[in-house]
């Protein structure tokens, strides 16, 4: 199954200012995860940004902040089960939006059992992977694991950036794909 960005959103879980720093390799996963959302911007996917208890972990990093995000808070690890989350995920699914790109922290927790619980609920489930992470290095190759044997499509930046473009030759394409250089 390939994206489709008239079928698609993001969903950025959890990158927040207190956590980001304690993550492996956080200017990597800050990077890529900066790119996934250009072109989601780019090409008007619907953007949502999960904040795990904020009061604790602080805002959504500031350069990750999009016009056009919508930014709620939660308590439950998982998106899913949280439920104004759930309520937007699900209005997205019904206004012929199926497919979910997932990037955040920390892979092994609120990622992995949002994707898990996507995945159950009948969404197609695109997690990208150098824009996820973990404290632990081993920690999110678990996580990677787990979503991949449940289902959920692995994906890098470049990937998703390039499927959802679909072809070249576009101002879109030129714009983008200057990012992955």
């Amino acid at each position: 199954m390939l994206l489709e960005a008239l079928k698609s959103s993001l969903l950025l879980v959890d990158m927040q200012q207190r956590l980001l720093p304690v993550m492996n390799n956080p200017q990597a996963l800050l990077a890529r995860a900066g790119i996934v959302l250009k072109a989601a911007t780019e090409l008007g996917l619907p953007i949502t940004i999960s904040e795990q208890y904020p009061k604790g972990l602080g805002h959504t990093e500031t350069a990750l902040l999009g016009n056009a995000a919508v930014v709620l808070e939660k308590l439950s690890f998982s998106c899913w089960r949280d439920d104004a989350l759930k309520t937007r995920l699900i209005e997205l699914h019904e206004s012929g939006r199926p497919l979910v790109i997932v990037a955040g922290i920390e892979a092994h927790v609120c990622v992995l059992q949002t994707c898990l619980d996507l995945i159950a609920a009948g969404f197609g489930v695109f997690a990208v992977t150098d824009a996820m992470s973990s404290r632990q290095p081993s920690s999110s190759q678990l996580a990677f694991e787990r979503m991949r044997s449940a289902g959920v499509q692995m994906v890098n930046a470049e990937m998703v950036v390039f499927e959802l473009l679909e072809q070249a030759g576009s101002p879109a394409f030129k714009q983008l794909s200057a990012l992955i250089r």
